[in-house]
């Protein structure tokens, strides 16, 4: 490892044996992909190219997502924008500067208004620009150079003034994305394993809340009835939300209230389903026990969650308190049937209380069916929440790992 004092420039302080060099003396090519109108030039013949677009760059990666091709006539007239392996694809307009790789499989591909920069590899590592690129200092940096007062543009000949920190040897500079690549294959893994888990919590709901597969020692009476949700066991009931609760709705409760709190302590839940819906937190509470509420107005009408302990509601979260059945299962099932009664031809999407209370829906008849079937699903979700949470974890360690490894304050070699 190498020590060295560090040297100040436009990047920051980086090590004296490092170089900060001009995005144009370390590329052999620079130049924008096809900008102009393309979509009478989309197709969906087998031998269409592939067509990227900036929704489709990610941090490093790809999202396939909307994909679109285009013909081969279309690409031969715009070669210069015909993709080779390790190009840089940095997105020009919209989340500018993000920027991403092309991989071997991507070869031949061809791409919209990007900039695209082809990077020498005698003298630098493509992937270590693209982590600067996408590290929070060159990000930053980035913006500083953005054009344009509605839509940020960047262009090229800016671009190609950009200067980068570079170690001065190809070696550090594969050994740094070596090990940024490793944390991002670590990152992948566990997003890929939250949505396998996703995945499995969908399959269980489905055939746990509709009755098609049973817990053991909750069958009392084999086989099947048609009701108005569908066909749920023999031994199941159905029941309208307003027949086995109260319904209520919580008040006006403003950011000044909760401002003046002296001990805020209680939550206030709201419209918002970030932040499990908490809107701020209050010295008194109106609400005490399980209980289930809802978003009644705005983007996310219908949203469900199961309540417990003290809290408030805004004017725009209904309650509602079971007078005999599991607060968490209704809640689930409450949660799949919600969104479709969400009235959505007004400008504002609203799911009001009558509306809720005349709500059917399937129900084990026993309660206690309920909760072994609520508790089945709840450990699914605590795993996601788990894996979530490391995943989070890892992606702020990343972070730091970009920091130190990007401007040579940890040396790898």
């Amino acid at each position: 490892m190498k020590i060295s004092a560090p040297q100040q420039t436009e990047c920051g302080p980086i090590p004296s044996d490092w170089r900060v060099p001009s995005l144009g003396s370390i590329t052999t090519l620079m130049t924008n992909g096809f900008v102009g109108k393309a979509k009478s030039h989309y197709t969906t013949s087998s031998d269409g190219v592939l067509y990227i677009q900036g929704y489709n760059v990610k941090e490093n990666s790809f999202d396939f997502h909307g994909i679109k091709y285009v013909t081969r006539d279309f690409h031969h007239a715009h070669q210069k924008s015909n993709l080779q392996c390790g190009d840089l694809l940095t997105v020009q307009t919209g989340e500018v500067g993000l920027t991403t790789i092309v991989p071997e499989n991507l070869v031949g591909s061809n791409c919209h208004a990007l900039i695209i920069s082809r990077c020498d590899r005698r003298k630098v590592s493509s992937r270590f620009v693209s982590y600067y690129m996408n590290s929070q200092p060159g990000r930053s940096r980035l913006r500083l150079i953005e054009t344009g007062t509605t839509m940020k543009h960047l262009n090229v000949g800016d671009m190609l003034e950009f200067v980068v920190p570079l170690p001065s040897t190809l070696e550090e500079q594969e050994a740094i994305a070596e090990a940024l690549s490793g944390a991002d294959a670590y990152i992948v893994s566990l997003e890929q394993l939250i949505a396998k888990k996703r995945l499995i919590k969908q399959g269980v709901m489905q055939e746990l809340l509709t009755g098609k597969r049973r817990l053991p020692g909750f069958i009392k009476q084999a086989g099947y009835i048609n009701a108005e949700v569908g066909r749920i066991p023999a031994d199941w009931r159905t029941a309208n939300i307003g027949e086995i609760s109260r319904v209520g709705r919580g008040r006006v409760i403003s950011h000044r209230e909760i401002g003046r709190s002296v001990n805020p302590t209680y939550p206030v839940y709201s419209s918002q389903t970030s932040n499990q819906g908490i809107m701020g937190y209050l010295d008194t509470y109106e609400f005490e026990g399980e209980y289930i509420t809802w978003t009644t107005d705005g983007a996310n009408a219908g949203t469900v969650f199961a309540r417990s302990g003290r809290f408030n509601c805004t004017n725009v979260c209904g309650t509602i308190k079971l007078e005999e059945d599991n607060h968490a299962y209704v809640a689930m099932i409450l949660g799949r049937i919600s969104p479709r009664h969400v009235s959505r031809h007004l400008g504002n999407p609203k799911l009001m209380n009558d509306i809720v209370k005349r709500i059917n829906i399937p129900l084990p008849s026993d309660v206690k069916e309920q909760e072994a079937i609520a508790t089945v699903i709840k450990d699914i979700e605590l795993e996601i929440s788990v894996l979530e949470v490391k995943l989070e974890k890892n992606r702020q360690v990343k972070q730091g790992m970009m920091q130190e490894l990007l401007t040579g304050r940890v040396r790898l070699i």
